[in-house]
C-alpha cells in the first residue's frame, strides 16, 4: 500500500502522522511530499522511506497513491499561506487515491460539523483509519 503525506509550513503534521504510523506498525510503503524543504525535512526525521520537496513531486505522487494523507487544506488552492498551488490541490483531488483529509479549521477551510478535537486526538483518529485501510 503507498501512502502519500503531504504537510507544508514546518512539517510538523506530516512528521506526526509518519511518527504515529511507523509506531503503530502499519505496513506500508510511506512517502512524505512537503510542500517546502522544511516540511519535507521533518517527515524525513519522523521515518518516511522517501520524501520530496513541491509541486512536481505531489503531481507524480499522487498519480500512483493509494492513499493520499493530509491537512485538508492539501485540496484547496491558496491554502496553507499560499504553499498549496492549483495545481497541486487539483492533482490530489484528482487522484483515485482515498484521501485522508484532517480538518484542521485554519486558512479559511471550516469543515461544518467536524468536532473539536485536539491535533494530537485527530491524528490518533486519521492512524486509526489508515491501519484499516492497510489490512493486518
Amino acid at each position: 500500500m503507498k501512502v502519500v503525506v503531504i504537510d507544508g509550513q514546518g512539517g510538523k503534521m506530516g512528521g506526526m502522522i509518519i511518527e504515529r504510523v511507523k509506531s503503530a506498525g502499519i505496513v506500508c510503503e510511506l512517502t512524505a511530499i512537503g510542500t517546502n524543504g522544511i516540511a519535507t525535512a521533518a517527515m524525513m526525521r519522523a521515518g518516511a522511506d522517501a520524501g520530496a520537496t513541491g509541486e512536481n513531486p505531489i503531481v507524480v505522487a499522487c498519480r500512483t497513491a493509494d492513499i493520499i494523507v493530509g491537512p485538508i487544506g492539501v485540496i484547496s488552492a491558496d491554502s496553507m499561506l499560499g504553499e498549496i498551488t492549483a495545481a497541486m490541490a487539483v492533482a490530489i483531488g484528482r487522484s483515485a487515491a482515498k484521501k485522508l483529509l484532517i480538518p484542521v479549521n485554519i486558512c479559511n477551510n471550516i469543515v461544518v460539523g467536524a468536532q473539536r478535537i485536539s491535533l494530537s486526538g485527530l491524528i490518533t483518529e486519521t492512524v486509526d483509519l489508515l491501519s484499516e485501510m492497510c489490512g493486518p
